[in-house]
């Protein structure tokens, strides 16, 4: 089950809005500015407190170096490969951009059908748990 997927070498469209603005606040370390970029972009359905915890962490792992994510070997390009059932669950008020990348991710995995859950924006384990534990257990043997 992939909830609101992405993949690092994916075609991001570096024109995008959110792009611009996240590569200048990550590049001037301002906490408090992705934060609040976060809650616009991914939780547009509401900015209660634990949407604000779960972007605040976020924030936190994006301004950390690490080593789980290289380019190599590509990922996107390979998703045909993927022999395992899989299901992409995306909320239809996610992001555009990230709603586009699952629909693309769903189309490259062999037999992936695409669910869009209402009223879910990018957060959806917060916004819709019942409904994704139903996903789950409707397509995960």
């Amino acid at each position: 089950m992939l909830v609101a997927p992405g993949v690092q070498d994916y075609p991001w469209p570096q024109d995008d809005p959110y792009f611009q603005e996240f590569e200048a606040l990550y590049a001037a370390g301002d906490r408090d500015g992705l934060v609040a970029l976060g809650l616009r972009t991914w939780a547009v359905a509401g900015e209660d407190p634990a949407a604000q915890a779960q972007i605040r962490s976020a924030v936190a792992a994006f301004l950390l170096p690490g080593d789980h994510e290289g380019p190599e070997p590509p990922a996107y390009p390979r998703l045909a490969e993927i022999k395992v059932p899989s299901v992409v669950a995306i909320g239809d008020l996610d992001y555009p951009m990230v709603r586009d990348c699952a629909e693309r991710i769903a189309g490259a995995i062999p037999g992936c059908p695409l669910i869009v859950v209402p009223g879910a924006d990018h957060l959806l384990p917060l916004r819709t748990p019942d409904a994704l534990a139903d996903l789950i257990g409707a397509h995960v043997p």
